[in-house]
């Protein structure tokens, strides 16, 4: 891996540290995607034909840094996730600088619709907890209630800036969302989009996959500063703050 911009240069594991460890003193949310060339969200369905060996090296160094794991539903389906777990050399870095061995996944639903025996959730190293809003269905919250806390925000659809203000609240500063493209479009929607790292795969999916942002037009653009290129195996790596 090679950083292109600002600087130009290899880049060693203490260099990528310093690239993406967040600035504490202002709580983030920190939007992590992949996508191909010409701007597929999947490749078969799935994201994960898209990631590469250095995709796959920021993806487990963001998940070090972040004090939670948001990430919808859908994408825990579809994406086959296991649970939020560490080696032992990122959680000893977690517990030197403060922080739980662990990050807790938060899942998004509306629906409430996962499997309480799903992988994610029943073998969580922590116990996770699930976004929804009032309208969730009694009988799904019931059932999931054993694996995970049930947290409400919102009538009829999650109220992401109360949920984000509970998070932290909890002392959960610094949120990872790792999509998928519904959950990305209402943080952005909501203007509470810190940051998007973003990896471009040197590969053209042609139609079909959808975008990595998805749900109904936002009627603001969010401006974002680029912090960094980097490339690795034809693939750019590239990181947005807001300025």
């Amino acid at each position: 891996m090679r950083q292109l911009w600002p600087d130009a240069g290899p880049v060693d594991d203490d260099a990528l540290v310093r690239l993406y460890q967040p600035d504490r003193a202002h709580p983030s949310v920190r939007v992590n995607f992949v996508s191909s060339l010409d701007g597929a969200v999947t490749l078969g369905g799935v994201s994960g034909g898209l990631s590469g060996p250095a995709d796959k090296r920021v993806f487990a160094l963001l998940r070090t840094y972040c004090d939670a794991l948001m990430v919808g539903a859908g994408t825990v389906r579809n994406e086959g996730y296991h649970p939020v777990r560490l080696d032992e050399n990122r959680r000893a870095w977690r517990r030197a600088h403060g922080l739980a061995e662990y990050p807790p996944l938060v899942l998004v639903s509306q629906s409430l619709a996962i499997d309480p025996a799903h992988r994610a959730l029943a073998q969580a190293p922590v116990r996770p907890l699930i976004l929804t809003s009032a309208a969730a269905p009694a009988d799904a919250r019931k059932a999931l209630e054993p694996v995970a806390e049930i947290v409400a925000h919102g009538e009829t659809e999650v109220d992401f800036p109360a949920a984000l203000a509970d998070l932290r609240e909890r002392g959960l500063t610094e949120v990872l969302c790792e999509g998928g493209p519904m959950l990305f479009g209402a943080l952005t929607a909501a203007d509470l989009v810190d940051e998007l790292c973003l990896t471009v795969a040197p590969l053209l999916a042609g139609p079909g996959a959808g975008r990595i942002s998805a749900g109904l037009p936002s009627p603001d653009p969010r401006r974002l500063a680029l912090r960094h290129v980097l490339a690795a195996e034809d693939n750019l790596i590239l990181r947005y703050a807001r300025p």
